[in-house]
């Protein structure tokens, strides 16, 4: 993956966490165990610290920067989707961040709470938890049920699938030029039997 030091600040991935060889990782970057970062995520620890706790994804084209001397965290088991900017902004444990949302400085969401797609969460703004936040700018529409926080749970459970999956069989590879007899299929039915079983 392209990572780079910053005035001596080395990025920290552990070794159960998968980064695609796509994402750029810059300075003061810490990923921790069973993370996944997707393609073309850019975590960039040149002003201010990136941490993401054990189990958070930060999905394909994510931006995550921050201020001068201000983290910017996602808490264990967060769910950052496609194209999602975080800037100086602390996302708590078990919270969802839909695509193309924007969190801005020192914003929080609460835990087990989710923000809508294209949702702009203003500078400061305090989300409860297990609430549902959606808008420009965003608001507080509702608490969550049981079944929304369950959904929220499976995905990131095949997110958590997903990094073992590409640590064991991720490689870059040449194209075929056809379609191969007999083509298999990705694990998909295999994992959501797997993400079923840990749910019961």
């Amino acid at each position: 993956m392209p990572c780079f030091s910053i005035e001596g600040v080395i990025p920290v991935v552990h070794p159960t966490a998968y980064v695609h060889p796509t994402a750029v990782l810059i300075g003061d970057v810490i990923v921790g165990p069973d993370c996944y970062v997707g393609p073309c995520a850019s975590l960039r620890g040149d002003f201010g610290r990136i941490v993401l706790e054990a189990g958070a994804n930060v999905q394909d084209t994510c931006v995550i920067h921050g201020f001068p001397h201000q983290d910017t965290v996602v808490e264990e088991n967060g769910h950052i989707g496609h194209g999602s900017v975080l800037h100086s902004c602390i996302v708590r444990r078990d919270a969802l961040v839909g695509m193309n949302a924007v969190i801005m400085d020192e914003a929080e969401i609460g835990a087990q709470s989710i923000v809508a797609a294209c949702a702009f969460v203003p500078a400061g703004m305090k989300v409860p938890p297990r609430s549902l936040v959606a808008g420009l700018p965003a608001k507080v529409k509702r608490e969550l049920s049981e079944a929304e926080l369950d959904w929220k749970r499976e995905g990131t459970l095949t997110y958590q699938e997903l990094t073992r999956r590409c640590l064991e069989s991720m490689v870059e590879v040449v194209p075929l030029t056809a379609v191969e007899v007999d083509r298999p299929s990705v694990r998909s039915a295999e994992v959501r039997s797997l993400i079923a079983t840990k749910r019961d």
